[in-house]
């Protein structure tokens, strides 16, 4: 498992498989080397108890006559083992009655080897060889005459149980018993173990996962709300919170229950939080709307007194003058009056209404109205040949288009080329592109706020309410559409994406150029 940033995130069920499987496989190795130690040590004392035996005998037999074990002739060439006479080579000790096949026999003087051999399957004795006797002499140099049975390795031959025990004038008898069988049972045991274990940690694995797959199941509910819950645009507008954690999974008496619990209070707590502020924002928006429309006769009075007051002349200078400045802010604040109406209206849901609406002949009509009122700009349009057709009200994509072109005459200086395309790729797309200073770094994420303010370097020649570019956001979110702005030092691109674009079969009489391809201008 990796460290560090890149470490490996595993999920609550690995984790708790594991955390189940490892002390599980860690108990069933223990388990297993304890029994294996002590079969081992079982085996081994039934082959020392064997070998106690065949050390008697063959004590008793190197005692014995060296013509024969059990005879009444002494010379005789006898056949087998119980006829008492030793056929094959070795100690005369080797083959006395009762030694099993694989019984070691040796005689040792000064510590060299002077005599050795087996008993084979057929019961005669093999003498080793040179190779065997010089293992059996180096494994017996640290065997001493004590009569303890020890565990040597006799290279070829194996591992050997052996007793030395001393038979006079420094000769030492060497009597062993192969561990072969012991170590194969042992073997066939390690074997069974492993595989028994294996299967074990296999099937506690899939209990487990299954186990630990409905246990988690509860918490998966409860992380399922959360998601659908998260997935609710909670930011703005009237939102309800149907979704609650099932009350089966809310039992305080478990930890999976008590999450249940704890998120359905913080549910109850969001919707009143969400209830409270939408309550607000409702009240807010009357408060403006019906601030809005109740300025509206004041401020229309204003304008119109002080403009009859002006036309009836006779005035001194400076009192026309303030006239005519009260009359000029009194239309500034009729614009302001109008759009706080119009945004309210449109956080209400109300104002539009829809129908097809040419955003080609649109494009012209808004551009050639901003080149008469900006003449110091230049202004270019990129259109497709043919027409492209969206669902929406004609008068408010009128003001979008309007705002952000004026928001480019105002905020830009003269000679400042605006760029106004529109192309269709399933949506309508609107870009108005300006090569002017650009909008500050810092201010671009919130051009589109009311009230927002461009920074100084962004020439104001005429005055702004700042609510210009909050109705384009508010008219192209009514339409499900989106806006963004990109900006740098010297291109600035504002972007409307419209839905439900289509686009009108082009004019046969236009020829075979009238295949959809741009069409580029400069209004002059």
């Amino acid at each position: 498992m990796t460290t560090g940033p890149h470490r490996r995130r595993w999920s609550l069920r690995t984790r708790l498989l594991w955390a189940f499987l490892v002390p599980l496989a860690l108990v069933l190795a223990v388990v297993g080397v304890v029994a294996t130690t002590a079969v081992r040590g079982e085996l081994v004392d039934q082959v020392d108890t064997r070998l106690a035996a065949a050390v008697a005998r063959s004590a008793s037999a190197d005692g014995a006559p060296p013509g024969g074990y059990g005879q009444d002739g002494g010379g005789q060439d006898g056949g087998g083992r119980d006829g008492g006479a030793q056929d094959g080579a070795g100690p005369d000790f080797l083959l006395a009655p009762g030694q099993g096949d694989g019984t070691l026999g040796a005689r040792v003087e000064d510590g060299a080897v002077t005599e050795a051999a087996v008993i084979d399957v057929d019961g005669d004795g093999e003498p080793l060889t040179a190779r065997q006797t010089a293992a059996l002499a180096r494994a017996l140099a640290a065997v001493p005459a004590d009569g303890v049975p020890r565990t040597v390795d006799l290279g070829g031959l194996g591992d050997y149980r052996v007793v030395a025990t001393p038979a006079g004038s420094g000769e030492v008898i060497v009597t062993g018993l192969p561990l072969a069988s012991a170590e194969a049972a042992l073997l066939r045991l390690v074997v069974v173990g492993v595989a028994a274990g294996l299967l074990g940690l296999l099937a506690a694995g899939a209990v487990g996962a299954v186990v630990v797959g409905r246990t988690l199941r509860p918490l998966h509910r409860v992380a399922a709300t959360a998601g659908r819950v998260a997935a609710l645009p909670l930011s703005s507008g009237e939102v309800r919170l149907p979704d609650r954690v099932p009350s089966a999974d809310t039992d305080p008496r478990t930890e999976v229950g008590r999450v249940g619990a704890a998120l359905n209070r913080l549910l109850d707590s969001v919707e009143s939080a969400i209830a409270a502020r939408q309550a607000s924002e409702t009240r807010l928006r009357r408060f403006v709307a019906d601030a809005s429309h109740e300025l509206r006769t004041p401020v229309t009075s204003i304008r119109g007194y002080t403009e009859l007051v002006r036309r009836r002349g006779g005035l001194p200078e400076d009192a026309d003058a303030s006239l005519r400045r009260v009359e000029a802010e009194a239309v500034r604040m009729s614009g302001l009056v109008d759009d706080l109406l119009l945004l309210a209206r449109l956080d209400a849901g109300r104002e539009l209404v829809t129908g097809t609406v040419d955003l080609t002949g649109l494009v012209l009509d808004v551009v050639s109205d901003a080149h008469a009122a900006g003449p110091d700009h230049r202004w270019r349009v990129e259109l497709p040949r043919a027409a492209v057709l969206v669902p929406g009200d004609t008068a408010r994509l009128h003001q979008v288009l309007a705002n952000l072109l004026a928001n480019v005459r105002t905020h830009t200086p003269a000679g400042t080329t605006a760029t106004t395309r529109l192309r269709a790729d399933g949506h309508a797309v609107l870009e108005i592109a300006d090569d002017g200073p650009g909008i500050p770094a810092d201010q671009v994420g919130g051009v589109f706020e009311r009230f927002a303010r461009g920074d100084s370097s962004r020439s104001r020649a005429g005055g702004s309410t700042g609510l210009g570019l909050a109705i384009v956001q508010a008219v192209v979110t009514g339409h499900g559409g989106t806006v963004g702005v990109e900006s740098v030092p010297g291109r600035t691109v504002v972007t409307v994406r419209l839905p439900g674009a289509t686009v009108a079969e082009p004019d046969p009489d236009e020829g075979e150029d009238a295949d959809g391809e741009a069409l580029a201008a400069t209004i002059r």
